[in-house]
């Protein structure tokens, strides 16, 4: 099975390692798809441009960028087109708009390539044996292969990447150093997860914003606590737990 990744940052590389048989790697900085083809067993680039088909092409770009890419990409797909870009709704769409034909599915990797493995959130368009073996590949290099309907997936990353991100973000931005001897549990925590999240690449986190708009409901609940009185306060106490 030849694939094409399109898309040689972090997730398009880790999507390249997964496949067996040839892979391609296609990116809008040639340098990059070469850096990328080079970490791969017989790795090669191919044009973004080019008209070469593949049994599997397999987008990891963007998200502001996805639908423009699958519209595309989609006429080199011969048996299935692969989205991993985060969310699924409209890759599904457009893919069934683009490539009715083939099969199609969406990955979305609950994890950042470097803490692989973990829960790969799973959406199918068309399934077939392409799909089942590229989730079968997934399963077998120990990650957790979760079904669940676009829709659903899309409503819970507004609260698992959105808000979670900003609440995330928001501490590491209000949070004045302290000396390391007088940090609480709950600070250590807090500030592992500062390091964890900032530790990726700003441009995904803001695509991720974008999307799935986590800081407008996180103000809110900030105005909500600002403005409490005492027992006000006690009770959206209560609600967060």
């Amino acid at each position: 099975m030849d694939a094409l990744i399109v898309g040689s940052g972090a997730v398009g590389r880790w999507v390249g390692a997964r496949f067996d048989g040839s892979v391609s790697f296609a990116d809008a900085d040639r340098e990059t798809a070469e850096s990328a083809a080079a970490e791969v067993a017989g790795g090669s680039v191919a044009d973004l441009e080019g008209t070469e088909a593949y049994d599997v092409v397999a987008i990891a770009v963007p998200i502001r960028v996805t639908p423009t890419v699958i519209r595309a990409q989609a006429s080199r797909a011969e048996g299935a087109i692969v989205d991993f870009t985060g969310s699924m709704t409209v890759p599904l769409a457009v893919m069934e708009e683009t490539a009715s034909a083939v099969e199609r599915v969406s990955f979305h990797p609950l994890f950042a390539p470097e803490h692989a493995p973990g829960r790969i959130a799973k959406s199918v368009g068309k399934g077939g044996p392409i799909v089942d073996e590229i989730t079968r590949s997934f399963v077998e290099a120990g990650n957790t292969v979760v079904p669940v309907e676009p829709a659903v997936h899309d409503d819970a990353m507004g609260t698992v990447q959105g808000r979670v991100h900003a609440a995330v973000l928001a501490f590491g931005l209000a949070a004045d150093p302290v000396p390391e001897k007088l940090g609480t549990p709950v600070y250590e925590e807090l500030q592992a997860l500062r390091e964890r999240v900032t530790s990726g690449e700003p441009g995904v986190y803001a695509d991720i914003q974008e999307t799935f708009d986590g800081i407008e409901a996180l103000q809110e609940a900030i105005d909500q606590l600002a403005q409490a009185d005492r027992a006000e306060f006690e009770a959206l106490y209560d609600d967060a737990g």
